[in-house]
């Protein structure tokens, strides 16, 4: 018969101070390996006698199955039954023999001490286990240090020894997760809402910030109605960057975040200078000052250009570095503690202005930019000089108004971004921190009109868009034609193709490169397989982040899967933190991601799948095969500190002074000894960095905290929403990077 060993360590709830830890076990050694023990019953273990909801029991040892739960604190009696499930077919359930069994005030009634008899056919086959209940009254630390103990020393990982960064780790996962099973998948079938998706892409230039020196009541078109009070307001499942005209947006109180702190050294890998060439990706040499923190493969090669004196960045890809090592995020914690140790070196504004000829991805660069700096906390705002104008002087305006040699266009010109320039700088006298001027500013006179009006106020870099490729040119005049509201009104299609070429003509007859103060110049960096930069005169923190962005974008269309890993053990028993294993339904899931993912990207084989080092991603990504994987410590999860392995009910009772904090403020709230949101997004800045830098489409498998940070990033969302960002189990986001601009799309594969 079966034995039992039962604990009365507690009286009644009112009596104790601490809660119900219940352990269930089951021991067969004659186990069939088809049928799962559960545990089902009524609330709290899993809610009104569901089978659906029953509870996997763990495999303990080749004979034992164990589960382990807390009873929250206002359930005193628990009744419930065992069951075995099949794990590869849709038979019912088989439910043990007799009556409920009933736990009360953590005592096991009388007669209850008994095996668990399953009738398997009918009666043709009856399996009996033995069955061991122990109750135990104990506090949540406790309980949640003694758990934590557990996974760290007794549980046998299925992954260890990971570094910061690995490649091609393939955990030995046994033959109970086994092969991917053949699943029919229709991919549309699986196809859900965005959280607030709109009718389509809306043109990247309304997006901006909306003037304020000009009549809501101006003329303009109806596209420019859709705009929003500032660049990115998510309004949409559907976020539009203008690569149209480009040549190309879980947690006591934290210190104020490295984006408050805009003015130090210059970026990790980057050597501070006054010359041409000023962030080079060198060792530090004797003498120097800078600090320099090694990227590891695949950062661009500094060359000397055909100009003296000149150096630029070299961004051909050879093989080395399409095979390169993601960057390491200790770069990004260095960069940290030296901008709060040192405090500012330069104005605490910064002006970014763009140069370039129309359809040489100014736009795309400024909304790609503005998206980025927000992410990390800087206050910054994109103003489209091109809005400017639609609002005042209407939409209709031929490319004579655009000649040099019109007086009357050139003052109505001038004009309109002298009123986007002064919004720019009231706003930064407001508090904001970097502002994004989006024009051709193609001449001298007029950047000069700049520098005098930013003179004392703000500090200005000059950022340069030059592409010299014809075929990408033609391509984004033929976008900017589609979707621009200058042409809005025109229905003959090479008629608006020949009116901008007339006008792209007028720009270049009077344009003049930048030569003057202190610059950034792209040149070809469309399609990410080649390309430089040349900066000049720069430096500082903030400057040397915003080169250090501005090498690692491009333009190649690809795909980015965002899904959390498949439902663990600790998401069953509602505990946070951890390094548990999958569900039986999380081990499903990660058979339909693979099936996905085949089907998705069969022919992308260039393609990447990147987790976390915590088992239950890289559990789920093991079914998928045929692609690289890669492990990245930066994606783990945000870190709960001594909250790890409890539950929030565990919180709120015991620490009520964390848990109103943290439910007051979840951005900056810091578990205690663990970490916030904002140290999260930290922490990724290298996982975007080397996002941005994929030429192929890049499976992310992590979790929760995490993928809001990363989502909120290419939604372009304010930080403030990023802890309420909805990121369910079992669904994929895809986001589409691509000239149209950045898309979602989701799909939920289980309920």
């Amino acid at each position: 018969m079966g034995t039992s060993a039962s604990k009365n360590s507690g009286s009644c709830h009112g009596g104790r101070e601490g809660q119900l830890y219940v352990s269930l076990k089951m021991e067969n050694f004659k186990i069939r390996r088809d049928l799962i023990p559960h545990v089902y019953g009524s609330v709290p273990i899993t809610g009104s006698w569901d089978f659906a909801k029953a509870l996997s029991m763990a495999r303990e040892s080749a004979s034992m199955w164990e589960l382990s739960f807390v009873v929250s604190p206002d359930h005193e009696t628990l009744d419930f039954k065992f069951l075995l499930k099949p794990k590869y077919s849709n038979a019912p359930c088989v439910v043990e023999e007799g009556p409920s069994r009933l736990l009360t005030g953590g005592t096991l009634e009388e007669g209850d001490a008994r095996s668990a008899l399953f009738k398997i056919g009918g009666d043709e086959e009856v399996l009996e286990y033995k069955v061991f209940i122990k109750a135990d009254i104990v506090s949540p630390f406790d309980l949640a240090a003694s758990w934590r103990a557990y996974q760290e020393n007794l549980e046998p990982s299925r992954v260890r020894g990971i570094p910061d960064v690995s490649i091609n780790v393939a955990p030995n996962t046994g033959s109970e997760i086994g092969p991917a099973s053949p699943l029919e998948l229709d991919l549309e079938h699986y196809v859900v809402p965005a959280p607030s998706a709109s009718a389509g892409v809306v043109y990247a230039a309304n997006l901006t910030e909306t003037p304020r020196s000009l009549p809501a009541t101006g003329i303009f078109s109806k596209n420019d109605a859709l705009c929003g009070s500032s660049y990115g307001s998510s309004k949409a499942g559907v976020f539009s960057l203008d690569y149209s005209i480009g040549c190309k947006d879980l947690d006591t109180t934290v210190s104020d975040p490295v984006s408050d702190h805009p003015n130090c050294p210059p970026a990790p890998g980057m050597v501070e200078s006054k010359s041409v060439g000023t962030f080079s990706p060198l060792p530090k040499q004797d003498g120097q000052k800078g600090l320099f923190v090694d990227r590891g493969v695949g950062s661009p090669r500094l060359v000397r250009s055909a100009s003296a004196g000149s150096f630029t960045f070299d961004l051909k890809l050879d093989s080395e570095t399409k095979k390169g090592m993601p960057a390491a995020a200790g770069a990004v914690a260095a960069a940290a503690v030296a901008d709060q140790m040192l405090g500012p070196k330069e104005d605490s504004r910064l002006a970014i202005v763009l140069v370039g000829l129309p359809a040489r991805g100014k736009t795309f660069t400024a909304a790609k930019l503005t998206r980025y700096l927000r992410w990390l906390g800087h206050e910054t705002k994109h103003f489209n000089v091109g809005k400017y104008r639609r609002l005042k002087l209407g939409t209709n305006q031929s490319a004579d108004f655009f000649r040099g040699d019109n007086p009357e266009g050139l003052e109505a010109r001038n004009e309109v971004a002298a009123l986007a320039m002064e919004d720019m700088i009231a706003w930064m006298q407001e508090g904001g921190q970097v502002g994004i001027f989006d024009a051709t500013n193609s001449t001298r006179k007029r950047r000069n009109m700049l520098m005098k009006m930013a003179e004392g106020k703000c500090k200005i870099i000059f950022l340069e868009t030059i592409c010299n490729d014809e075929r990408i040119i033609e391509r984004n005049i033929r976008l900017k034609i589609q979707q621009s509201p200058d042409y809005a009104e025109e229905p003959d299609f090479q008629a608006g193709m020949l009116d901008f070429k007339e006008r792209l003509a007028n720009y270049e007859k009077a344009y003049e490169p930048v030569e003057e103060g202190s610059y950034i110049k792209m040149i070809d960096m469309v399609s990410g397989q080649g390309g430089q930069i040349q900066v000049n005169n720069i430096s500082g923190y903030l400057p040397g982040r915003i080169v250090f962005f501005l090498v690692n974008t491009h333009l190649t269309p690809r795909p980015i899967l965002l899904t959390r890993h498949g439902e663990s053990r600790d998401n069953v028993r509602g505990r946070i933190g951890g390094d548990a294993v999958l569900s039986e339904a999380g081990e499903l899931y990660s058979k339909k991601l693979a099936n996905f993912v085949e089907k998705r990207l069969k022919s992308e084989r260039t393609a990447s799948i990147w987790t976390s080092t915590l088992q239950r991603t890289i559990l789920t990504a093991s079914p998928i095969v045929g692609f690289p994987k890669i492990q990245w410590r930066a994606l783990e999860e945000i870190n709960a500190g001594v909250c790890d392995g409890m539950t929030y009910e565990e919180i709120k009772k015991n620490m009520p002074e964390e848990y109103e904090s943290r439910k007051k403020d979840k951005l900056r709230y810091r578990y205690p000894r663990g970490e916030s949101y904002l140290d999260v997004i930290q922490r990724l800045e290298p996982v975007i960095i080397e996002l941005e830098r994929q030429r192929a489409p890049v499976v992310v498998i992590s979790h929760q905290a995490v993928l809001r940070a990363l989502y909120s990033y290419f939604a372009d969302r304010p930080l403030k929403e990023i802890p309420h960002i909805e990121v369910p189990l079992h669904t994929i986001i895809e986001i589409q990077m691509g000239v149209i601009g950045v898309q979602e799309k989701r799909y939920k594969l289980m309920d």
